[in-house]
C-alpha cells in the first residue's frame, strides 16, 4: 500500500472485510450450509471485491495474500457467526445491516486505493464500486441467489457509487485522510439504509413490473 492509502484507510478496509464476512457467514447459516460452506462464504464475501480491485490496479499479489490480517479477520467473523449466530442476528438488525456497512466501507477504501495508484477520479469511482459489490455478488452466486448488483432492489450499487463519488470529489478538491473516507462511508451507508427503510429502488425499463416475465 502506497501513497495516500493510509493506516486509517487500511483499518477501515479491514473493518469492511469483517462486516462483509459476517454477512457472508450469516447467509451460509440461512442456507443451512456446514462449517466449510460458512468459512468459504465468509472469506469470499470479505475478500472478493478487494482481490478484484488489487488485480485491476496492478497491486499484486493482492493484499489478501500478503497480509495475514486479511485472512484472519474473515475467520474471526466466521467463528463469531458459527458459535453465536442467534445472538448476532438479535443484536444487529440482520444480514442487510452488515451488508450495507461492508458496501459503504469498501466503496470508499477501494476508491482511496485506486486514487493512490494513480487512477483518474472517474476510473477510481468505478473501481471503488466494483470493490464494494464484488464480494456480495460472489456470495450471492455461490449461495444460489440473483446478485443484488444485477437486481438493484432497495438500491445496492447506487449507494456505492455515491460513496465512491464523494471520495473522488473530495480528493479533487484537495481533501484527504480518514475523515473524508469515513464521512463518505457514512453517506453510502445512510443512503443504503434509507433505501432499505423506505423501499427505494433503481428504475427499471418502462412497463417492467415484478409480475413481468
Amino acid at each position: 500500500m502506497t501513497g495516500r492509502f493510509t493506516d486509517v484507510a487500511w483499518l477501515l478496509d479491514l473493518a469492511g472485510v469483517f462486516v462483509f464476512a459476517v454477512s457472508g457467514a450469516l447467509t451460509a447459516v440461512r442456507q443451512r450450509l456446514d462449517v466449510v460452506g460458512l468459512v468459504v462464504l465468509a472469506e469470499i464475501t470479505g475478500l472478493g471485491g478487494g482481490i478484484v480491485r488489487d488485480l485491476m490496479i496492478g497491486a499484486v499479489p493482492p493484499a489478501a495474500f500478503t497480509s495475514l490480517g486479511y485472512v484472519l479477520v474473515p475467520l474471526a467473523a466466521a467463528a463469531l457467526v458459527f458459535f453465536w449466530h442467534p445472538q448476532v442476528e438479535r443484536l444487529m438488525p440482520g444480514i442487510m445491516l452488515f451488508d450495507a456497512a461492508g458496501l459503504a466501507l469498501f466503496c470508499t477504501t477501494g476508491t482511496v486505493k485506486a486514487l493512490a495508484y494513480g487512477l483518474s477520479p472517474v476510473h477510481a469511482v468505478l473501481l471503488g464500486t466494483v470493490t464494494a459489490v464484488g464480494g456480495g455478488a460472489l456470495r450471492d452466486l455461490l449461495s444460489g441467489q440473483i446478485p443484488a448488483v444485477l437486481y438493484d432492489r432497495q438500491l445496492y450499487a447506487l449507494p456505492a457509487l455515491l460513496g465512491a463519488g464523494a471520495v473522488a470529489a473530495g480528493d479533487a478538491a484537495g481533501l484527504h485522510g480518514g475523515a473524508l473516507t469515513a464521512g463518505s462511508a457514512v453517506l453510502a451507508f445512510a443512503s443504503r439504509g434509507l433505501a432499505m427503510r423506505y423501499g427505494w429502488r433503481a428504475p427499471r425499463p418502462r412497463g417492467i413490473t415484478d409480475d413481468s416475465r
